[in-house]
């Protein structure tokens, strides 16, 4: 039976990154959901570590959009304007190339992977239930898997009178770490950050899924916080993203 490694925003948190690959073992394939550089201390090491994981399928984040030149750097706040200023200066033009070359939302079989939404997959947020709802028009496979909201969440469709003539209604839940749950079709999942979570979770989030019988386990692990913490100072990046690690937001 395959195991997929799904993960997102890594944001150069080497750290994590190598955390959650210990934790998952040995799986089939990794769907990275974006943003694997911005905000941490190592880009280069993590989008090197990525490019080489076993069946990887790796989508572009907003981040990883903006260090290519792709997106205007004062759509960001101050601190990340910074923070991708300075990893642009830590790639190499091939590491560049490899971030541009990235595809904004990939479709196979029964799944759909972006990093945003499936309406704008590089920069809208999936967190409230109404733009939730109107997403679901723009993706026709069972399952999207998204990141960028750095939140473990599901969202399921469910038509009120089950034969699919009304506009139905979405319901939530927030999973909790090693729970397996089948996913339902018309559903979008998001495993949560890797290197940044802001669910006042510390710990890296990841996900894994089992495509044949379609269940999803969020899991978290713990890494070494006060390590990322100093190389983040050590570079002379915002204190805000040494600081927010250990407080999970």
């Amino acid at each position: 039976m395959n195991r997929v490694l799904v993960l997102s925003d890594i944001h150069g948190n080497l750290d994590a990154l190598e955390a959650v690959l210990r934790d998952a073992g040995k799986v089939d394939s990794v769907w990275c959901l974006g943003d694997v550089v911005g905000y941490g201390p190592q880009p280069k090491e993590c989008l090197h570590r990525i490019a080489n994981l076993p069946g990887l399928i790796c989508v572009q984040g907003n981040h990883d959009a903006a260090v290519t030149g792709k997106l205007d750097l004062y759509a960001f706040n101050r601190e990340a304007i910074l923070s991708i200023q300075w990893t642009r200066a830590q790639l190499s033009a091939d590491d560049v190339e490899w971030l541009s070359n990235l595809p904004e939302k990939v479709e196979f079989d029964d799944i759909t992977l972006t990093h945003g939404s499936p309406r704008n997959p590089i920069w809208e947020y999936l967190l409230d239930l109404n733009t939730v709802q109107v997403n679901f028009s723009h993706f026709t496979t069972s399952f999207c898997l998204v990141g960028h909201t750095h939140i473990p969440v599901m969202y399921t469709y469910f038509n009120r009178n089950g034969n699919g003539t009304d506009e139905g209604y979405v319901d939530w839940m927030i999973p909790q770490p090693n729970q397996q749950i089948r996913l339902i079709p018309r559903s979008i999942a998001n495993p949560g950050s890797v290197g940044q979570p802001r669910d006042r979770d510390v710990r890296a989030a990841y996900a894994i899924y089992m495509p044949e019988s379609q269940q999803w386990e969020l899991r978290r692990v713990e890494y070494d916080i006060r390590a990322v913490q100093q190389k983040i100072l050590a570079a002379g990046l915002p204190s805000r993203h040494a600081s927010r690690l250990e407080e999970g937001w």
